[in-house]
C-alpha cells in the first residue's frame, strides 16, 4: 500500500483512531466472514466489527429488505414517532425473542450506541431507587460517555475523561479476579453488610456475563445468581449488559439464558440491527418503566433503517432453534481449536464462552505480535484484557465451518512462529 492512499487519514483523521493502526489496509468490500482490501487481497474476519456483525457482512436478505425500503420512499428518520417499520420490528422481537423465553420487558429506544443504553439503564435505576451508587465489576467495560465510563474499569479508557470525576460507582471483584481460592460473592456480601465499609446502598448492579473488553472472563451461573441475590437483598436492580455477549454470541440469544436469573434491565446494541447499522435499546421490566414522556430522549433514539434489517435478522435466524444449535456447534469447534493453539504457547489459557473466546498468552506484547502475524497471513483479529494479553476471536456466527477452521489454522501458525521465536 502506498503512502498516498493513507495520507488523507494521517492528515485529517484524529489521532484517536485505533484499529487501523494494527490492521493497516484500506478495505473496500466484504461478504459474510470475508473482507477485501484495495489491493484485492482477501482476509478472514475474526473481529466482525467487535461483535457488531454477528450475522456477517452484508447479509443478502437484510440488504434486499433495506434497498426495498429505501427505494420505496420508506421513512428514513422518525424520532420516536410511530412507524410501520418500528411496529414490525417490535412485533418480531416480541414474537420471536420475548414470548418464547417467557420474558416481559418494555423496549426503550435509546441513542444509537451501546453506551447510550448503559447511560439510560444507570439513570433509570437511580430514578427508581432514589440512590446514586452503582455496583460495577473489575475488568468491566460499559462505554465511553461519562456515566458508563464511571462503570468501566480500564485505566486507559478512564483517563480519557481528562480528570473529570467518575463517581457514584463502586467497583467490586468479578468472579475469579482475586484468584481461584477467593469467593468474591462472600467479599461483596461482607462489604455491603458492613455499615462502616464506606459503600453507599446501591441503586443497581451492572454486570457482563462474559467481559468482552476485559479479557473474556466468563462468570458461572452460580456466581451470577449470587449477584442477583445480593441485588434483591439490598433492594437494588440487576442490569445485565448484553451488548457484546448478546444476540447469539454465546450460543443463545441472550448470554444469561439458562443461568437462572431475571434481570431488571438488559442493554442491547452492536448486533441488534443485524447489519452494522447503529441501534441500541434498553429492555426494562414493566414495573420499572417510570419515565415521564421525553424525560430521557435523543435525536437518534431508534434507527428506522435498523428496524428493517433487525426484523429480518430476527425472522431469519431466530424463528427456531436451528441457528442457535449451529452457533453452539461452532463454539465447540472454536474451543477445541483454541485449546490446540494454547497447548503450543507456554502458559497460555483458554478464555470465554460460546463463540466469544480467546487465549490468554500472558502479555500484551506477545498477543500483539501474534495478531500482527495473523494479519500478515490474511486473518483480521484483535486483543482484549487489562494488558491486551488475550488474542480474541469474534468471528461472525454465520462463518462457514471450513473458514472458521482455516482461521484457527492461521492463529496456530502465527502463534507457533511468534512463541517459537
Amino acid at each position: 500500500m502506498t503512502h498516498t492512499r493513507t495520507d488523507i487519514f494521517e492528515r485529517r483523521e484524529s489521532q484517536v483512531r485505533s484499529y487501523c493502526r494494527s490492521l493497516p489496509a484500506i478495505f473496500t468490500s466484504a461478504e459474510n466472514a470475508t473482507m477485501r482490501d484495495i489491493e484485492g487481497r482477501e482476509y478472514i474476519d475474526f473481529l466482525a466489527g467487535c461483535s457488531v456483525l454477528n450475522y456477517g457482512h452484508n447479509d443478502p436478505d437484510m440488504t434486499a429488505a433495506l434497498i426495498e425500503h429505501i427505494t420505496a420512499g420508506g421513512i428514513a428518520h422518525g424520532l420516536d414517532m410511530y412507524t410501520d417499520t418500528k411496529a414490525e420490528f417490535l412485533r418480531a422481537f416480541e414474537r420471536l425473542i420475548l414470548q418464547p423465553r417467557g420474558m416481559d420487558y418494555k423496549v426503550m429506544m435509546t441513542g444509537p450506541t451501546g453506551t447510550n443504553a448503559v447511560e439510560a439503564a444507570m439513570k433509570l435505576a437511580r430514578k427508581v431507587t432514589g440512590r446514586a451508587n452503582i455496583i460495577a465489576f473489575t475488568n468491566g467495560f460499559h462505554g465511553m460517555t461519562l456515566g458508563a465510563l464511571a462503570a468501566t474499569g480500564n485505566a486507559g479508557k478512564r483517563q480519557g475523561a481528562g480528570g473529570v470525576s467518575l463517581g457514584d460507582v463502586t467497583h467490586m471483584p468479578y468472579e475469579g479476579s482475586l484468584g481461584a481460592d477467593v469467593d468474591t460473592l462472600k467479599v461483596m456480601e461482607a462489604m455491603l453488610a458492613n455499615p462502616s465499609s464506606g459503600i453507599d446502598a446501591p441503586a443497581a448492579f451492572i454486570v457482563e456475563t462474559v467481559q468482552g473488553e476485559g479479557g473474556l472472563n466468563a462468570c458461572s451461573a452460580e456466581w451470577l445468581q449470587g449477584v442477583e441475590k445480593l441485588a434483591r437483598a439490598h433492594d437494588a436492580l440487576l442490569i445485565v449488559d448484553d451488548i457484546q455477549a448478546g444476540c447469539g454470541r454465546t450460543g443463545h440469544y441472550f448470554s444469561f439464558e439458562e443461568m437462572g436469573v431475571t434481570p431488571d434491565m438488559v442493554t442491547q446494541a452492536k448486533s441488534f440491527s443485524g447489519y452494522g447499522l447503529p441501534f441500541a435499546a434498553l429492555l426494562i421490566r414493566p414495573e420499572y418503566d417510570i419515565w415521564s414522556p421525553a424525560e430521557h430522549n435523543g435525536t437518534f433514539r431508534g434507527n428506522t433503517h435498523a428496524f428493517v434489517t433487525g426484523r429480518v435478522a430476527l425472522e431469519k435466524f431466530w424463528s427456531d432453534e436451528s441457528f442457535a444449535v449451529e452457533v453452539r456447534r461452532k463454539g465447540d469447534a472454536l474451543r477445541k481449536g483454541l485449546e490446540a493453539v494454547a497447548a503450543h504457547v507456554p502458559g497460555a489459557t483458554l478464555k470465554g464462552r460460546g463463540m466469544m473466546r480467546g487465549i490468554d498468552v500472558g502479555s500484551g506484547e506477545l498477543a500483539d505480535r501474534i495478531c500482527a502475524a495473523c494479519f500478515e497471513r490474511g486473518l483480521i483479529i484483535e486483543t482484549s484484557g487489562a494488558h491486551g494479553e488475550v488474542v480474541k476471536v469474534l468471528a461472525p456466527l454465520t462463518i462457514p465451518m471450513e473458514q472458521l477452521e482455516a482461521g484457527l489454522d492461521i492463529i496456530g501458525a502465527a502463534a507457533g512462529v511468534v512463541a517459537g521465536s
